[in-house]
């Protein structure tokens, strides 16, 4: 473990409460915060969870101090009603705000000039008091849609978007869920891709993928948000098609519920890949399919895969369950409900506009947002006088 650093003149110090694991699953918040400035001292505080590893002890990501710390996030569902009095509540996380000070005084991170960001909700409420220059909150997803969200989850919420400086936000649909405060500014930010990552042509196909009859229907992502039946209307519709579902399902008893699905002949799932592999995968799919749910969740969201695919310059069909989807449809084949979903694949199969689907998706790049995340909390330090 590192000694705490002597801050220079330049140093900006940021403390980041995350919903997500570090090593768990590569998403928005490692994409944005490996690309910050050298100066940028960054700790990133992840939650406990059971059956993963934990870093009990600070480890280093890049330029990014990652620490576990326990917190209520992950008291099991069925648990949360004995969290409704405020003082058992506060007997659960006094570990966790133990912890979070003594590791933020010996690491560096105590200043009242630090920037504190936030995007678990469950810290809410302890976050919105930690002194600070600028308080913010990543609203990359429409965090008490995943639960039951008891009340005192939507006060903890409430109690830090009352206390941020700047919010930053995926979607306008999830602007609308949140309310902020009409002083607070608030930034669209989306998601992005490492556009090189995936435009980069893979010279080894996948083994998996060699022997499956071609053409080749396929999905990257959490099995959980996939429309189950949508999918399984395509694959019964086109049984000459291999349909290749790539990715882990979290829900335990996902493969139970749609064991009809998988025992169809041509449906096929590898289960999770290596983050480094997926472009191996999605650029030899002849299709790539978004058949996700369309919930009030989902409305909310901003997918990642959505320029995964374009910078593959693979054809895309997606079901319209999201705005970034209507700003894509140069690019991409949009189909308003499942029966087009179905029968619009061959059509969607021979979209020939390979360059400007990699064209949209160098638009999207995390470099350039990082750097226009990196700028707007420049300027919430100014306006602050930092």
């Amino acid at each position: 473990m590192q000694p705490s650093p002597e801050r220079s003149a330049g140093t900006v110090e940021l403390v980041w409460f995350s919903e997500i694991q570090w090593d768990f699953l590569s998403t928005r918040k490692q994409r944005l915060l490996q690309r910050f400035p050298a100066e940028w001292r960054i700790l990133f505080i992840e939650p406990f969870t059971l059956g993963r590893n934990q870093h009990w002890l600070p480890v280093k990501r890049g330029r990014v101090t990652v620490v576990t710390v326990p917190f209520m996030k992950n008291v099991p569902e069925g648990m949360l009603q004995l969290f409704g009095s405020a003082p058992v509540r506060g007997a659960a996380s006094l570990a966790g705000r133990l912890m979070v000070g003594f590791w933020t005084r010996l690491l560096g991170f105590a200043s009242p000039g630090r920037i504190i960001g936030l995007s678990n909700i469950y810290w809410g409420r302890i976050a919105s008091r930690m002194p600070c220059r600028v308080r913010f909150y990543d609203a990359n997803d429409d965090h008490l849609g995943f639960t039951a969200a008891p009340s005192w989850l939507r006060e903890s919420l409430r109690n830090y978007l009352d206390a941020v400086d700047l919010m930053f936000y995926v979607s306008p649909e999830l602007l609308e869920k949140l309310h902020p405060r009409s002083s607070v500014r608030c930034v669209e930010l989306g998601n992005g891709v490492e556009y090189d990552h995936f435009a980069e042509p893979r010279t080894t196909a996948p083994s998996q993928l060699t022997a499956l009859p071609k053409p080749v229907l396929g999905y990257v992502g959490a099995l959980d948000w996939l429309d189950a039946d949508l999918v399984e209307a395509v694959a019964r519709a086109w049984p000459e098609y291999s349909v290749v579902l790539v990715g882990p399902a979290y829900a335990r008893d996902w493969t139970e519920r749609h064991a009809t699905l998988l025992s169809l002949s041509n449906v096929h799932c590898p289960g999770k890949v290596e983050y480094g592999d997926v472009p191996a995968w999605v650029q030899r799919f002849d299709l790539a399919l978004m058949p996700l749910e369309r919930s009030e969740l989902k409305r909310a969201s901003h997918p990642n895969k959505l320029y995964e695919y374009t910078a593959a310059g693979v054809p895309v069909l997606a079901i319209d369950y999201c705005s970034a989807l209507d700003r894509a449809r140069g690019v991409v084949t949009v189909a308003s409900t499942p029966d087009e979903f179905v029968r619009l694949v061959p059509m969607a199969m021979a979209d020939g506009r390979k360059e400007a689907r990699r064209e949209f998706a160098r638009e999207h790049g995390w470099d350039g947002l990082a750097a226009q995340m990196v700028r707007e909390l420049r300027e919430a330090m100014t306006r602050k006088g930092a």
